[in-house]
């Protein structure tokens, strides 16, 4: 790679011998990438579950607290494995506990804002279109490349944390031009009502043209331009189910006027047309008889505002069923505003659990299956269904009402 001479001095220990390791560790992966050089970023967002990294991943952070370095660009962290005060609900583990306190400790003597979000673009903070940034966690960064028209690769945890600390990440992907210009043409004739047909699209596209190089572009002809709910869903099943950085959508995000504003020439690797019966049949792949069910969760990605009010606006006055846990995930910030309109207070009474600062898909479902016996599930995120059956579970992808009246019932209906 050709390095600046900012960069050499970083190597040279200008500032201490951890961070020139790191950047090390950078060159690595910008080699492995073919990357010629250096970005300089603006922000990152570090993607950290002490779920996912135990005690090697504890070990590396307190390395790095001990040496003194601390991150150079402001940092977010994302949804973590606890809300502490939520934590003695769901039987979790003394030792993931206080494995998570010791985390968030280390995080911020790194100088990084444990505000534990996978949403921050929502509520923290908005690159500008072009910006470069270093982001971890699926949804985050389509929604970073499609909707904002930032520039970020998928970072993991250690590439995202170097990037933290150097203020630079390797010039490949989609940071460059090349990579960005789409390659899938989808033409969707569908209503999309609701924020489980954009994640049931998501996955349709995802399982068919999965590839992290791909970048499908969806013309919409049977509805009006989506929101941004909408288009977090899209994206996050995007992401799980096909591995995919970007998208287009014409006439919604901002690299995407036209369809050959979009392409720009690069040769496409399929075309095709995804329609209601499409949707629908994606709908009813799980639990398509109904019946009994012992969780509804809304989480992955955590939930905005507008998702919080609309659940407690049709939980008002009413009860979830004894045979039933509903769980609920967002962030502190959007927690604070619900409480502050009333709308915590109506889901709660409802028998609802709200979970802050998490997703409950990194709060080891696996280990409560066990506990609690929990087996079917039902979500409106196909994100969500996508990755629990890895922990057990028998997960139904359901429109966001149908959600809620399984959460009321104690069942879910046939599709």
């Amino acid at each position: 790679m050709q390095l600046t001479s900012a960069e050499r001095d970083i190597l040279n220990g200008s500032r201490g011998g951890a961070v020139a390791d790191v950047l090390r560790e950078q060159i690595s992966v910008g080699e492995f990438f073919g990357a010629e050089r250096f970005v300089e970023i603006t922000n990152a967002h570090f993607m950290g579950d002490r779920e996912v990294f135990g005690q090697a991943g504890t070990d590396y952070l307190t390395r790095l607290a001990d040496a003194g370095v601390t991150a150079c660009v402001p940092t977010t962290r994302n949804a973590q494995s606890v809300d502490f005060e939520q934590a003695h609900v769901l039987a979790q583990s003394p030792e993931l506990v206080e494995g998570e306190r010791e985390t968030r400790t280390l995080l911020r003597r790194l100088g990084i804002s444990t505000v534990n979000t996978c949403v921050g673009y929502q509520s923290i903070y908005q690159p500008r279109f072009g910006e470069h940034v270093a982001w971890g966690d699926t949804g985050t960064v389509a929604y970073a490349n499609a909707v904002l028209g930032a520039r970020t690769n998928y970072e993991s945890g250690a590439a995202g944390l170097a990037a933290a600390l150097t203020g630079r990440t390797p010039e490949y992907g989609f940071h460059l031009d090349a990579h960005r210009r789409a390659n899938v043409r989808v033409r969707v004739d569908a209503a999309l009502p609701d924020l489980a047909d954009w994640g049931a699209l998501g996955g349709l596209v995802g399982e068919r043209s999965r590839g992290y190089w791909n970048v499908p572009v969806i013309e919409l002809t049977g509805r009006s331009a989506p929101l941004s709910d909408e288009l977090k869903h899209f994206g996050a099943s995007l992401a799980s189910f096909g591995s995919m950085a970007m998208y287009h959508i014409v006439g919604t995000t901002p690299q995407a006027a036209t369809f050959a504003a979009a392409n720009q020439g690069r040769e496409l690797v399929d075309e095709y047309r995804i329609t209601q019966d499409d949707i629908d049949a994606f709908l009813a792949r799980d639990l398509p008889d109904g019946g009994p069910v012992d969780l509804v969760v809304f989480t992955a990605p955590q939930l905005s505002f507008f998702e919080m009010k609309r659940i407690a606006e049709r939980l008002e006055g009413r009860r979830v069923a004894d045979t039933v846990r509903l769980l609920i995930t967002t962030n502190s910030l959007t927690c604070e505003a619900l409480r502050d309109q009333g709308h915590l207070d109506a889901i709660t009474k409802a028998g609802g659990i709200v979970l802050r600062g998490t997703c409950w898909y990194v709060m080891d479902p696996a280990a409560q299956r066990a506990h609690f016996g929990w087996g079917r599930l039902v979500t409106n995120s196909a994100k969500l269904v996508n990755i629990i059956r890895a922990h057990g579970y028998v997960p139904a992808l359901r429109r966001t009402d149908d959600c809620i009246e399984a959460a009321l019932t104690g069942e879910v209906a046939g599709r």
